[in-house]
């Protein structure tokens, strides 16, 4: 299912959780995985962005020439060696530019099945802002591409990636529904028990919900499945304390984009649970919205 994974890192002094999840997804699915490193433009000029960098070793800046880009790969290839090369199925791209641009440019150019990333991944100083608990590079590339996102926070557990438990939070939105289909697919390429997740807003009984659930998701035959229906004022909370009772491995989302003043948002408890969960977190965002924006 996932012939092609593309994942970013912005660590070149170790291969990280997220590179070494992207890795472990292919390795299942037999596909090939892309390891992208966007060298940042270290400033700018009226004519815009000069393409120089800080030097990963002193720190100073230096042309991000063909050379330099050769020994960031190298570099990069040489910290991840003992995770990769057994594999070997991949392989290691260096651009520049926007991450956020860039990552969505190499999406569309290789046809990409999953994006994987971390919460924060681009600039070291976007993970010190607060209010942006996935930070601007991942919010971007959730909105404007159709591949699944997956967002890991910590080192997965081989056995947890299996996809055995997967829950789907569902608000009878066109974005649900859109990730109920993708949901779907995954429980049958893994023979996985799917988990609907329904948080109560509305005057409804148990009952009146369970059959509104039924008729919007129409759960393929042979695919197993049970419902929850929860109270809760912070829906990211009932979310999170959900999944942990249940050891959900993965969380599938619609991604809630929406247009607030001039800016375009991906919804809270999209942000919330992907930044906080203990398992990977799929956040895919239906066509029309990225047709929109």
């Amino acid at each position: 299912m996932f012939e092609k994974v593309l994942t970013a890192t912005d660590m070149l002094d170790a291969c990280d959780a997220v590179v070494i999840t992207a890795l472990e997804i292919a390795k299942q699915n037999q596909g090939r995985l892309f390891v992208l490193h966007v060298l940042e433009p270290s400033y700018f000029n009226e004519c815009g962005p000069l393409e120089s960098v800080r030097d990963f070793k002193t720190g100073e800046e230096t042309p991000a020439t063909k050379e330099y880009r050769e020994t960031v790969k190298e570099e990069l290839d040489r910290k991840c060696a003992g995770a990769l090369k057994p594999y070997g199925n991949y392989e290691i791209i260096i651009s520049y530019g926007k991450p956020s641009i860039e990552i969505r440019k190499w999406a569309l150019k290789i046809k990409t099945d999953l994006i994987v990333l971390g919460p924060h991944a681009g600039k070291e100083e976007e993970k010190e802002l607060i209010g942006l608990p996935i930070g601007n590079t991942v919010e971007d590339v959730i909105m404007h591409v159709t591949s699944p996102v997956m967002i890991i926070n910590r080192l997965i557990p081989k056995e947890k990636l299996n996809f055995k438990k997967i829950m789907v939070c569902i608000d009878f939105s066109k974005s649900c529904a859109y990730a109920f289909q993708s949901a779907t697919k995954l429980a049958k390429r893994f023979n996985s028990k799917i988990y609907l997740f329904h948080m109560l807003t509305a005057p409804e009984t148990e009952k009146e919900i369970k059959e509104k659930l039924l008729e919007f998701c129409k759960i393929p035959e042979g695919i197993e499945f049970e419902y929850s229906v929860w109270e809760g004022t912070l829906p990211h909370t009932e979310i999170l304390k959900y999944a942990n009772e249940k050891g959900i491995d993965l969380i599938v989302m619609g991604s809630h984009t929406r247009e607030k003043g001039e800016k375009w948002y991906v919804g809270s408890a999209v942000e919330q649970v992907s930044a906080e969960s203990l398992c990977p977190v799929a956040v895919v965002t239906h066509p029309d919205a990225v047709l929109k924006m």
